[in-house]
């Protein structure tokens, strides 16, 4: 079907990197989920092939290319089977380096930002702290002036790429008040003295390095701060939007995996002398799970197209976010049974996507956060505007 979104350079471009992750990753994810390390050469292949630099300028080495580029990337994303694996290149192309591309000044974008699309650098976004979840504002993480340095003390956990990346982009408390929202957005090396980091145990995207960092009197350059200081809270809010569109696009993508393994699986076990499509009760499972698929699909590309076209979704992305992952949730775990006993074996495919699919609604702001954000603006009439440097 001819969409409205995607022409040809498109298709192309999704082609060429669907072979590329059949080559490269593809043969590769199951020990990587088994060690929960990647191989360091992949991010270098992504880079050479410019996969990083989807949505960057070409001053810093990217491709500088519309979203619908980056939807392809999301999505193609999830068809490998491993959420931990597309959540380490994610968070490092939309999280890290947006921070870089954002508020870094020009020393930090040829130092982080170039090498980062390159894939010769690697990084992650530091905000979740122990205690504080989803709460931005009450982090305790602080970041202390001392002459032409900062010296940062507290944690942080849940970080994806927390423990073997090359730098960290982290959000401190720059102000007095510990209940202020005087955040500041710096700039931390790998190797500085002081930093530690310890991997984290989880029930899926076992990929993925998912880290809690301490911060004892690590000391930094001023220099490393980007942007202003205390504006961090908002240069936060500014990538939250787009944030939760990756979440739901990257669920969005999962549910189609998970039901065309089923269809496929259903296609060719047979029972009671007939193969499992045959069925009716699962023929309807399947056409509504196909259904919510496809509207919760469409609502979110006419997301990518406000936020191409320059407009603030946060009400929409909230919803396509709150919507995505629940039918993720749906979905696996409607295809699993579809698979009876061989849905829970680890050798069918159907046992990782239900793992990793669970995070879903917790990572990138919980359901319950989404839902209070969404009734302050259907009830309470709160316009969330677009955040002002």
């Amino acid at each position: 079907m001819k969409s409205s979104y995607f022409d040809e350079e498109h298709d192309l471009f999704r082609a060429g990197f669907k072979d590329f992750l059949q080559k490269e990753v593809v043969p590769n994810v199951d020990e990587w989920e088994k060690t929960g390390k990647i191989d360091p050469a992949i991010w270098t292949k992504f880079g050479e092939m410019g996969y990083f630099g989807i949505a960057y300028p070409e001053q810093y080495g990217g491709l500088d290319l519309d979203l619908f580029y980056t939807v392809i990337f999301l999505e193609e994303l999830q068809k490998v089977n491993s959420g931990g694996f597309a959540a380490a290149m994610w968070a490092h192309a939309y999280l890290s380096m947006q921070h870089l591309l954002a508020e870094g000044d020009e020393r930090i974008k040829k130092e982080y930002l170039a090498p980062a699309i390159l894939g010769e650098k690697t990084g992650c976004l530091c905000i979740s702290e122990p205690f504080g979840g989803s709460d931005v504002g009450g982090m305790r993480t602080t970041a202390v002036a001392d002459g032409d340095s900062y010296v940062i003390n507290g944690s942080k956990t849940f970080i994806t790429n927390g423990v073997y990346s090359d730098y960290l982009v982290v959000a401190v408390k720059t102000g007095k008040e510990i209940d202020s929202k005087d955040i500041s957005i710096v700039l931390v090396d790998r190797d500085t003295p002081g930093l530690s980091a310890s991997k984290l145990d989880k029930l899926g995207w076992r990929a993925s390095d998912t880290g809690e960092i301490a911060f004892d009197n690590v000391r930094i350059p001023k220099e490393n701060l980007m942007g202003e200081e205390n504006k961090g809270f908002y240069y936060i809010m500014q990538h939250f939007a787009l944030e939760r569109l990756t979440m739901a696009i990257n669920a969005v993508a999962r549910s189609e995996y998970a039901l065309d393994y089923a269809l496929k699986y259903m296609s060719e076990r047979i029972a009671f002398g007939r193969t499992l499509n045959k069925f009716q009760v699962l023929r309807h499972r399947v056409a509504q799970m196909a259904s919510e698929i496809e509207m919760n699909k469409q609502f979110n590309y006419s997301i990518v197209n406000k936020l191409e076209a320059g407009e603030y979704p946060v009400k929409e992305a909230s919803m396509a976010k709150l919507l995505s992952t629940q039918l993720s949730d749906k979905v696996a775990t409607e295809c699993l049974q579809m698979l009876g006993g061989y849905g829970y074996m680890e050798e069918y495919h159907l046992a990782r996507v239900f793992r990793d699919s669970r995070l879903g609604q917790i990572g990138g702001g919980t359901s319950e956060i989404l839902c209070e954000i969404i009734a302050k603006m259907v009830i309470d009439k709160k316009v969330y505007a677009k955040p002002v440097e």
